[in-house]
């Protein structure tokens, strides 16, 4: 169903070598050159160019291999929509999820694809967005879902949902009485936050530094490895956060915990899904298809 010579085009702009492409797809070095010249010359256009021992894309080439990339995308889609058809449809597939994902989205997620796809094993790992990246870069795990910036050069990125941080302190703080603050006063009052190397820390500390301010300015009182111990902590002291929205709705619902606005400063991401370079396995893809439409359907 899908043309060889994209696939080869594609291996070559992923690798900026002929010689990796030719490893990865188990074709000689010659054969590659070739297919990529049939694509060059169906298209009329020059694709790579080469800087001194570099592969390079061409302007065109880069508007190609953007492209090609959605369309492996949609066919691993297809494939796993259609073999959706056959009551065999079997295999284990690993997934890892970040803390805060892992604490508030994952599990009805998984509860559904469960209901729909039985005959699938599914396993998952936890931890910060740190920890899940080293995980699919390790081969621990066939797919992530993190809250991070995308950072890895040997990892892919597809977007999957959004979510915004926001400021939070407990009702019973002596800072509930507060609507507003601005970024200064945000450095005046004591704070606790996620550990290092969770996406939710790097996601804040990013922001500061955008804005020119330095992270270290801020008044941490300590680092916490979950949203839940927290939202523990912040209802016995003076303190404020830095939370996802999601991990604080049932909070803000009844009360406990409030919602203060930075002024100009808002906080949103993306969550993400991760896996290595290259295409998902069909599992990963039909995956990360099914989680898209359970929760934009």
């Amino acid at each position: 169903m899908e043309d060889f010579r994209l696939r080869v085009f594609y291996s070559v702009a992923r690798h900026h070598s002929f010689t990796k492409a030719s490893a990865e797809l188990f074709i000689t070095q010659p054969a590659v050159t070739k297919h990529v010249k049939a694509l060059e010359d169906m298209l009329g256009l020059r694709l790579f160019d080469r800087k001194g021992n570099t592969i390079v894309l061409t302007p065109p080439g880069e508007v190609l291999f953007r492209y090609a990339g959605q369309i492996f995308d949609l066919y691993q889609e297809a494939l796993f929509e259609l073999n959706s058809f056959k009551e065999d449809l079997k295999g284990s597939l690993r997934l890892g999820a970040s803390t805060t994902i892992a604490q508030y989205l994952i599990s009805p997620l998984l509860a559904s694809y469960y209901e729909r796809y039985p005959t699938i094993q599914l396993s998952l790992q936890t931890g910060n967005t740190e920890m899940i990246e080293h995980a699919v870069s390790a081969k621990e795990i066939d797919l992530g879902i993190v809250e991070g910036k995308k950072h890895h050069a040997g990892l892919k990125y597809h977007d999957f949902m959004e979510d915004e941080l926001v400021a939070v302190v407990h009702t019973n703080s002596r800072y509930s009485r507060l609507k507003e603050i601005t970024l200064a006063e945000l450095s005046t009052i004591p704070m606790v936050l996620r550990e290092r190397g969770s996406g939710t820390l790097e996601v804040l500390e990013t922001a500061l530094q955008e804005r020119g301010i330095r992270p270290s300015s801020l008044t941490v009182v300590m680092h916490l490895g979950s949203s839940e111990s927290i939202k523990s902590f912040l209802e016995h002291a003076n303190c404020l956060s830095i939370l996802s929205s999601r991990a604080i709705e049932k909070e803000v619902r009844s009360g406990q915990l409030k919602i203060v606005s930075i002024k100009d400063f808002r906080l949103p991401r993306t969550f993400s899904f991760v896996h290595l370079q290259g295409l998902p396995e069909g599992l990963a893809a039909g995956f990360m298809t099914f989680a898209r439409r359970y929760y934009n359907p």
